[in-house]
């Protein structure tokens, strides 16, 4: 009798152990764990130390000269997102100090900020002063955005991610127009202008004839191998309006023509 109870005590002990919970597996850490000091906001992957400053670099100063610029901190973001020198981009001088309003300001690598201004300054402002007005301001489609290219999911990252890349909408003149750098209805020579000189001026220029790009301008300043540059922007006319189709004669039903008086 005693070994009959030892046997069934041991057995409750078994079943009990056997009912407790199994533990969970500890949760992954989130793949982007946000900094937990000024150090490791201001480091990502490329920090160096010794270039630390409170001064401003070269390419902000040559940009204070012909643009309306607030220089921001290092940026950080999920991924390589973000970037050193980057600048929020208000306007553009022209020599005669009138501006050319970036609506909204758009956040750029110093570099890409100069590269744009130098463009609107040089180019594309006397190419828009052809139409009889000047230019008054440019439409910021996209600037600084930590995302992949064309948002497509598992794509590479676009160089919008780093601050180098600008989308442009429009243009605005000084007499209240709007010219869509994307419509066909705009100014022809004025859009194969534009066109020319930001391939001379950007590593790569996205426009109509592109997928991803029918609705805005893309304007980049990517790195690439021996300088390749990419250059796809179709310049098009407003499709032809055709004509109606020729009216078929009319029957001469119940006329007898032999007949004459």
């Amino acid at each position: 009798m005693r070994l009959l109870m030892a046997l069934l005590v041991a057995g409750l002990g078994c079943g009990a152990a056997a009912a407790e919970p199994v533990p969970l597996p500890r949760p992954r850490p989130p793949i982007w764990v946000e900094p937990h000091s000024f150090a490791e906001a201001a480091a990502g992957l490329d920090l160096d130390s010794s270039a630390i400053t409170d001064q401003p670099t070269e390419c902000d100063k040559r940009l204070s000269a012909m643009a309306e610029a607030e220089p921001l901190p290092r940026l950080i973001g999920p991924q390589a997102c973000g970037g050193g020198d980057m600048v929020e981009l208000h306007a553009v001088l022209m020599p005669d100090k009138t501006r050319i309003a970036v609506t909204p300001a758009a956040v750029l690598t110093c570099a890409m900020a100069e590269s744009l201004a130098g463009w609107l300054r040089e180019e594309a402002a006397p190419d828009a002063a052809k139409l009889g007005s000047p230019l008054a301001g440019i439409e910021n489609y996209d600037s600084y955005e930590c995302r992949s290219r064309n948002r497509i999911q598992g794509a590479k990252l676009s160089e919008h991610a780093h601050g180098d890349a600008l989308d442009v909408r429009a243009f605005r003149l000084a007499d209240g127009r709007r010219l869509e750098l994307t419509d066909p209805h705009v100014d022809k020579p004025l859009r194969e202008a534009l066109r020319d000189s930001a391939c001379r001026r950007f590593m790569t220029v996205l426009g109509p004839g592109e997928p991803f790009h029918e609705s805005h301008i893309h304007l980049d300043v990517i790195e690439r191998r021996s300088g390749y540059r990419i250059c796809q922007w179709d310049v098009r006319t407003p499709p032809s309006v055709p004509l109606p189709r020729p009216r078929p004669p009319e029957a001469d039903a119940g006329v007898n023509h032999s007949n004459k008086l």
